[in-house]
C-alpha cells in the first residue's frame, strides 16, 4: 500500500494532527486531501500544502476502511501475547518515514506480565528519532491504542526514553536499504 498520492474529498469533518508540530486541526468536510502515506491503519494526508495524520478510526472520512487489530488466540500465553504486541507495534509508523517503528529500531523493549485480576499489562520502552519531535505524543498514543486493542491487555505502559539516543544503526537492515541509509 505505502505511498498512493490518491486525492480524496473529505466526507465529513475530521481531526487531523499537523505534522511535525503535533497540533490537532479540524479538517472540514469537502476539503481536498491527497493521501501521501497509508500504513498501519493511519493515514498521512496533504491538505492545502500541510501534512496531517488521520487516525485509522477516522478512515471513513477519506473513504477508506478501518483496520482491525491482529488476531490473538484465546487464553494466549504471555509469550504468545508478547508476539502479538510486537505485531501490533509493526503497524505503528513514523508519520514522516514510511517504515514501522520496530524496523526503525524505536522499540527498546516489550514485556507482557499478568496482573492480579488476570488481565495482562504490556510494558513498552521506546524512543523517537529525535528528542522534542512534535509527533512523539502521537506515536506514543498510537502504540497505546494499538496494543490496548489486543484481547486481555488491560493496561499498556509506554515509557519514552532518550538514553541511549536513537541512531541509524538501530534500524533493521531492511529499513536501512529502504531509506538509503547504509
Amino acid at each position: 500500500m505505502g505511498h498512493s498520492n490518491e486525492t480524496v474529498s473529505l466526507t465529513r469533518d475530521v481531526i487531523g494532527v499537523l505534522i511535525p508540530a503535533g497540533t490537532k486541526v479540524e479538517l472540514p468536510e469537502g476539503a481536498q486531501a491527497q493521501i501521501t502515506q497509508a500504513l498501519g491503519g493511519s493515514f498521512t494526508v496533504q491538505v492545502e500544502g500541510h501534512l496531517f495524520r488521520i487516525d485509522g478510526k477516522d478512515a471513513d472520512a477519506i473513504g477508506k476502511t478501518v483496520t482491525l487489530a491482529p488476531e490473538v488466540p484465546e487464553n494466549a500465553s504471555e509469550t504468545e501475547l508478547e508476539a502479538a504486541v510486537w505485531e501490533a507495534l509493526k503497524t505503528c509508523y513514523d508519520p514522516e518515514i514510511p517504515i514501522n517503528i520496530v524496523e526503525l529500531g524505536l522499540i527498546y523493549s516489550c514485556k507482557v506480565s499478568t496482573l492480579e485480576d488476570g488481565n495482562r499489562k504490556a510494558t513498552i520502552t521506546m524512543t523517537l528519532t529525535a528528542p522534542g519531535c512534535g509527533m512523539g505524543d502521537v506515536l506514543v498514543n498510537d502504540v497505546k491504542s494499538k496494543v490496548s486493542a489486543l484481547p486481555t491487555i488491560g493496561e499498556t505502559d509506554v515509557e519514552l526514553v532518550f538514553d541511549p539516543p536513537w541512531t541509524q544503526d538501530m534500524m533493521s537492515e531492511a529499513a536501512r536499504l529502504q531509506t538509503g541509509m547504509f
